[in-house]
């Protein structure tokens, strides 16, 4: 599954955030619960919010004695009423994270709070012992909370309550001024990538010879991001795009079903990054190697074929959501191939060697699962300059493949393999493999390449 995908598409509705039960709504322990999903630690986590918002409502509501682990992954998240728990255990993977996220919330943005909220291991149950306490089951009551009891009525009087609904308000008012900050910011992240040199990162030392060929040299060199707006129409119309279609703007006539004609027109017209390539092409903008009077951030609906027969280019993303990575696609080994219905990708072993798989794919709607890369160092159209192609099956793994050329020194032997005398480097192809805990990889290591 490509990770615009996995991201976008495959994500479920959490449950409401702001339309609980009416005999909840002025509950100081639901207030408490809201402020933790809209901290840092839960705001883009949906099925960890989803997940502590039930177990939360049926404990106010005096159900906690039914809360069970089936009853979650039916309810939470999605799974049939006949699923088995011994053979599905994501309530369990999940029940661990979200302990974890409870904690860090409390010692951090909610370090003020004068009551927490804790899932005792052993059961799904939530508890709010004040802050301080050791949560064995003991909870001391909120101090406007002592007459509210699981199941009754807020005795806030009408004036309050009206109070209160205001600031409800007043809070989304404000997640949309931050959410427009937040946007304002990716742009400004974007033009300083683009236009000026940053504070330097210092990858392993290997990897200093691959850096000074993409970006060293009098040829210019474009970093190319993903198009995320691109796979969002892809995913909707479930029919992969082309590389030829994507220059021409044939995708532009995909139909959308179940779109508005409005909402097409501007999912067709919308330029959109991912945080994670952001991310990406803020490190390559920091390495000492980058010149920033030749480094270009281009986005992909602009570049060109030409570009890319007199320059260096670092390709970010696979085939579904940068249609550029297919320039490698004639002569590599390793190949990322999206099902025809875009329900999934796998990666193809052109030639296996022994020990090697022929097709290698992710579990990509489990918590934690195993997960693939690419790291394609080729020649660029006209040979005189190199492609360098970072993608993964999904953000995960799209990650991890940056993160073992920018921070990890566990391709340091291959690298040195690769690097001739006069440290130009051979032409190569790796597959990594990965774990994605999260959407965030973990234990990345080489396992296959091919040296050209």
């Amino acid at each position: 599954m490509n990770h615009l995908a996995a991201v976008h598409s495959r994500s479920r509705t959490s449950l409401p955030v702001e339309t609980p039960p009416s005999a909840l709504r002025f509950d100081p322990r639901w207030q408490l619960v809201q402020r933790v999903i809209s901290g840092p630690h839960f705001a883009r986590s949906p099925l960890l919010s989803r997940f502590l918002l039930f177990v939360v409502a049926e404990t106010l509501e005096g159900r906690g004695e039914e809360i069970s682990e089936h009853q979650i992954g039916v309810q939470v998240f999605d799974r049939p009423a006949d699923y088995r728990t011994v053979e599905d255990n994501i309530v369990r993977n999940y029940a661990r994270q979200l302990r974890k996220r409870l904690a860090d919330h409390f010692a951090d943005q909610g370090s003020s709070e004068p009551v927490r909220i804790d899932i005792p291991v052993g059961g799904y149950v939530p508890v709010f012992p004040a802050a301080g306490g050791k949560g064995e089951g003991k909870e001391t009551p909120h101090p406007t909370a002592q007459a509210v009891q699981p199941g009754e009525q807020s005795p806030l009087p009408r004036k309050e309550a009206t109070q209160q609904v205001w600031l409800v308000a007043a809070r989304w008012a404000l997640r949309a001024a931050l959410f427009a900050a937040y946007s304002a910011a990716l742009i400004g992240v974007t033009w300083l990538v683009a236009r000026r040199p940053l504070a330097v990162v210092s990858p392993p030392e290997p990897a200093r010879a691959l850096w000074t060929q993409v970006f060293g040299g009098p040829l210019s060199s474009y970093i190319v991001p993903s198009d995320a707006g691109f796979n969002q129409l892809e995913d909707i119309s479930s029919h992969p795009v082309p590389l030829a279609d994507y220059i021409s703007g044939g995708y532009r006539n995909m139909p959308l079903p179940g779109v508005d004609a409005r909402s097409a027109a501007n999912m067709r017209m919308q330029q959109t990054i991912p945080f994670i390539d952001l991310q990406i092409a803020f490190a390559l903008a920091r390495l000492p190697e980058n010149n920033p009077h030749r480094v270009l951030l281009r986005f992909p609906r602009d570049l060109q074929l030409d570009d890319l027969k007199n320059a260096n280019a670092v390709i970010i993303g696979s085939v579904s959501s940068n249609p550029w990575a297919a320039i490698v696609e004639s002569t590599s080994n390793f190949q990322i191939v999206d099902r025809p219905d875009m329900s999934g990708a796998r990666i193809i072993n052109r030639r296996p060697q022994p020990g090697e798989a022929v097709t290698y794919y992710s579990r990509w709607n489990e918590p934690a699962h195993e997960t693939f890369a690419l790291i394609e160092f080729l020649p660029n159209l006209s040979g005189n300059g190199h492609v360098l192609v970072i993608e993964g099956l999904d953000a995960a793994g799209t990650q991890a493949a940056a993160e073992m050329l920018l921070y990890r020194s566990a391709m340091d032997d291959f690298l040195k393999s690769v690097t001739r005398s006069d440290h130009s480097l051979h032409s190569f192809e790796v597959l990594l493999r990965s774990t994605s805990i999260a959407s965030n990889a973990t234990g990345t290591q080489v396992i296959a390449s091919r040296i050209y």
